[in-house]
């Protein structure tokens, strides 16, 4: 008659079979890790746009020229969203002093280009690129029109074209790369009659954001938007007033939504892997008993 010891597995062939399983998961499903503090620094020497919102007139001079250099109808009146005919606008917003006094001010919006950008991260067909430059562009040739990109936009940038027949279609702002290349700045910047539009690298737009409110801390608020909000973006702001006051969101967490599904996937081999060392061990063990019991009926 066969003994506990015969019927059950030994602790060096338990660990060496479900090694073996778990090792093999997760040579399927690892990933490379977190981008590096080197990534970092030189997202920083990327080119960005630096908007300061307390020397917007509100004049829409930007947003008549981004229309005029990408070819977009131009109409009577100013456009109060993003679409797939307006890349820019400028939001109207009516805020309170902390002195009590009603003011407007007026906010450029368009894509923030993200230095991890999540549309980027979630195009399965890499539509959507992000350039050694900075801007996050886009190649229509390989876009399904699954507008994944728009659902992971945390800012709600993309817009796809629905009147477009010929084939999927996303439109946003591309940071003027054309005219990038070519050693021109983007379009709203140099239309801008204020000065409130500021454009270089990224690294040195910080620098002159940081100096602007130390040099005058009763003006500004102390934070630079797109600093590190969802990992960072190229285009930033300095306001005069709170940002919440002006629609920006305020609970964005300062990684990008990228790296926080980097941090599931990167543990998920390990979850698998602990699963497949416990359900090998099980199958193993009930094969082996099983396998003691016919041998007890045949002796008997």
């Amino acid at each position: 008659m066969s003994t506990p010891q015969d019927t059950g597995l030994t602790r060096r062939q338990f660990l060496k079979t479900g090694g073996a399983a778990a090792a093999a998961i997760c040579g399927l499903t690892s990933m490379p890790l977190a981008a590096s503090a080197d990534g970092i620094e030189e997202a920083d020497e990327t080119v960005g746009i630096l908007v300061d919102i307390s020397h917007c007139q509100g004049c829409d001079s930007c947003v008549l020229a981004c229309k005029q250099a990408n070819g977009l109808p131009i109409e009577g009146t100013a456009p109060h969203a993003l679409d797939n005919e307006s890349y820019c606008y400028i939001d109207n917003r009516e805020i309170v002093t902390a002195e009590g006094q009603t003011e407007r001010r007026y906010v450029k919006r368009q894509c923030m280009h993200c230095l991890d950008a999540a549309c980027v991260s979630a195009c399965p067909a890499a539509a959507m690129h992000k350039t050694e430059t900075g801007p996050v562009t886009y190649r229509a040739n390989r876009c399904l029109g699954c507008r994944y990109c728009q659902i992971a936009c945390p800012f709600g940038v993309p817009q796809f074209d629905w009147n477009n027949g010929l084939g999927p279609e996303i439109h946003k702002c591309w940071l003027c790369n054309e005219r990038l290349a070519e050693g021109q700045q983007p379009a709203c910047v140099d239309a801008c009659p204020t000065g409130a539009i500021r454009f270089g690298t990224r690294r040195s737009l910080l620098a002159q954001a940081h100096a602007m409110i130390d040099s005058n801390p009763d003006h500004y608020v102390d934070h630079v938007f797109g600093e590190h909000e969802v990992g960072g973006t190229s285009i930033l702001y300095l306001s005069d007033v709170p940002f919440d006051q002006l629609g920006f969101p305020t609970d964005l967490p300062a990684t990008a939504p990228s790296m926080e599904t980097e941090k599931i996937m990167i543990t998920l081999p390990f979850v698998i892997g602990g699963l497949a060392i416990a359900l090998t061990g099980a199958t193993a063990y009930t094969h082996r008993h099983e396998s003691a019991e016919r041998d007890e009926e045949l002796e008997d």
